[in-house]
């Protein structure tokens, strides 16, 4: 992506981060529309942290350039910081202060008059429906509202760009959903929103376009149904009831699929890329003449999982110490 995608907030060019002689980041170049969310993906080391620390201005790329906002995260870096709120994997929010008190502070580090803090802290704690502990210490909340006040502590400047790096880290499904349907309000009221999760299911259901890291550099992008498209459509998951049975369970089910069968060892699972329209009673027929005896099968579309699975493996880049 280039520069002149004027509509973007935020874009990358050739983003490249080395130490010393191994690359963490490499080419890496993409734009988020102002008012949608990119899902950053990959494995544990795969660059996403780096990408996030270069455009949050904490680190300097070693080559490459991006602006957030309209304004470049080298030479406009203090202009950067005034565009952004940034929700990292823990929770920063002080404990000893109630959920009022943590966002006026926000509020007044970010010279804010304090009636305009107090007021902007009293709206937010509405929104993400904490108002009724509004006085109470953080230290009792749970996991969830720690979460959402941390989200909130991230908008009390009104920042048109946000980036959230596993926001939904440790929380349960409820108070995961109740997120999802957060930040969705956001990205409607026009936020610019960069995503880095574990949780597929999460970039499915929120990000407009996905980047796939893989060693540092780019994998593949899309939009989810783009590169749930690109790997083929369908999965056969059969389930045989003991794991002797896998390896003839995948040689049967080699005959329909379009790519490798994956094992699933752990769960005694074998998932078979297939082309769409596969007969499954010729499936059955094939797995009774090879001896597996099934205890589940059924057909479903590809997911996220199945696109992260074809097209990452874990690697080992080195961990950031310095800006």
């Amino acid at each position: 992506m280039t520069s002149t995608t004027t509509d973007a907030g935020v874009v990358a060019e050739g983003l490249g981060k080395r130490f010393g002689d191994l690359w963490a980041l490499r080419d890496v170049g993409f734009a988020i529309p102002r008012g949608s969310v990119l899902g950053l993906l990959g494995h544990n080391g795969a660059g996403k942290t780096t990408a996030v620390r270069i455009l949050t201005t904490l680190s300097r790329p070693t080559e490459g350039r991006a602006t957030v906002a309209g304004h470049d995260v080298v030479a406009g870096a203090a202009a950067v910081r005034t565009s952004i709120g940034v929700a990292g994997q823990q929770a920063t929010v002080d404990g000893l202060l109630s959920a009022r008190a943590n966002l006026e502070m926000v509020g007044r580090l970010y010279r804010m008059p304090r009636a305009a803090a107090r007021a902007r802290a009293d709206e937010l704690l509405e929104r993400f429906g904490l108002a009724d502990a509004a006085d109470r210490l953080v230290r009792t909340f749970s996991g969830g509202m720690r979460r959402r006040l941390d989200l909130a502590a991230s908008l009390v400047a009104a920042p048109p760009v946000i980036f959230l790096d596993e926001p939904t880290t440790g929380l349960d499904p409820r108070s995961r959903v109740e997120l999802w349907s957060l930040l969705r309000e956001l990205v409607r009221d026009g936020a610019t929103m960069l995503l880095t999760t574990q949780y597929l299911e999460e970039a499915d259901r929120l990000a407009d376009d996905i980047v796939v890291l893989e060693g540092g550099r780019i994998a593949a992008q899309g939009s989810p149904a783009e590169l749930k498209s690109r790997i083929g459509g369908e999965r056969l998951e059969i389930t045989v009831g003991s794991a002797g049975e896998l390896a003839a369970a995948a040689t049967a089910l080699g005959a329909f699929a379009s790519d490798r069968p994956a094992v699933e060892e752990d769960v005694s699972r074998v998932v078979a890329p297939v082309e769409a329209g596969v007969p499954l009673a010729e499936v059955v027929r094939a797995l009774d003449a090879a001896g597996v005896a099934t205890t589940d099968l059924h057909r479903r579309e590809a997911t996220l999982d199945d696109v992260f699975l074809a097209l990452t493996e874990p690697t080992e880049t080195p961990t950031e110490i310095a800006a």
